[in-house]
């Protein structure tokens, strides 16, 4: 089985727009798709997806005081660096709690204990374009390396019910735990930048990632004719790595409209031949290998 990750060194260049297109380009093709960028998931806004199933991401710990057993001598809280916990209350603020257990190695009565923290949820849904495993992480959770794992192992459990050929992977941005997760085992890493000197040094950081982990990259320039100058820099840049740019995506408002309706731009009815459209059904066309006829 196949896997495509889309990917940037930075947020906002239009991943999720090309993922979303992606997905409803896929045709015949039965494809599996994975939102990963559990940060700030929105594939789902495009897909519309039906939830089907839904678990509790445990990802990591918090404190838990025993009032029974603590005596308030407030040794804990003199060694809370995170500032966590009010010893006149017994309580713990588990928004500051970093689950370091420093608490409870100090705590001469053992009435301090670390405890799983539902950290987020994930879920299996159903689009009109195939199956989705995505997520959602609390407001001020961590672990969300871990998060990405819990949804690609949750592709997994798809690819056991159905006969898809593809896992397309809409990535989170960045170079972090989340980054590296999504790339884990992947075929092909398409590179979403921009023309802007911080689009070409994140590209950069990006590769470098990709190099480590020995995943094969491709570029793809989205609007490429906002600044020309800087998208022949990251053409010659490409070029001189041997680094195929498979995608030129021009400004096209009709991405705007088609966002804003919830649909992705290749089937927007309003403008289904828009310049932005035809050239992300030939980037897809590239990158396939059995590809949906333009």
């Amino acid at each position: 089985m196949k896997q495509i990750a889309i990917i940037s060194g930075k947020g906002g260049t239009g991943k999720t727009t090309i993922a979303a297109s992606f997905a409803a380009l896929s045709g015949s093709n039965k494809i599996i798709i994975a939102d990963c960028d559990v940060d700030a998931s929105n594939l789902y806004i495009v897909l519309n997806p039906e939830i089907r199933d839904k678990k509790e991401f445990k990802g990591s710990k918090t404190a838990v005081i025993d009032k029974e057993k603590c005596t308030g001598c407030g040794i804990c809280e003199e060694n809370c660096r995170f500032d966590a916990i009010s010893i006149s209350d017994r309580e713990i603020n588990h928004i500051l709690c970093d689950g370091c257990g420093v608490c409870v190695i100090t705590c001469p009565e053992e009435a301090v204990s670390l405890k799983d923290r539902v950290s987020g949820y994930t879920f299996i849904s159903d689009t009109k374009y195939g199956p989705m495993s995505h997520a959602q992480l609390n407001v001020a959770a961590e672990a969300s390396g871990k998060l990405v794992t819990v949804v690609r192992n949750r592709c997994v459990e798809l690819t056991r019910e159905s006969q898809s050929n593809l896992i397309l992977i809409d990535g989170p941005p960045g170079i972090g735990c989340p980054v590296i997760a999504s790339l884990s085992g992947v075929d092909i890493a398409l590179i979403v930048t921009e023309p802007s000197q911080s689009g070409l040094h994140d590209l950069k950081r990006i590769l470098g990632v990709t190099a480590h982990f020995g995943v094969k990259p491709v570029v793809c320039i989205n609007r490429y004719d906002i600044n020309e100058v800087v998208t022949e820099e990251i053409e010659a840049f490409c070029k001189d790595k041997g680094i195929e740019i498979v995608g030129m995506i021009p400004y096209d408002e009709s991405i705007t409209k088609a966002m804003v309706e919830g649909v992705p731009v290749v089937v927007f009815e309003a403008e289904p031949n828009s310049n932005a459209a035809e050239e992300i059904k030939r980037m897809w066309n590239r990158i396939t290998p059995n590809p949906a006829p333009l």
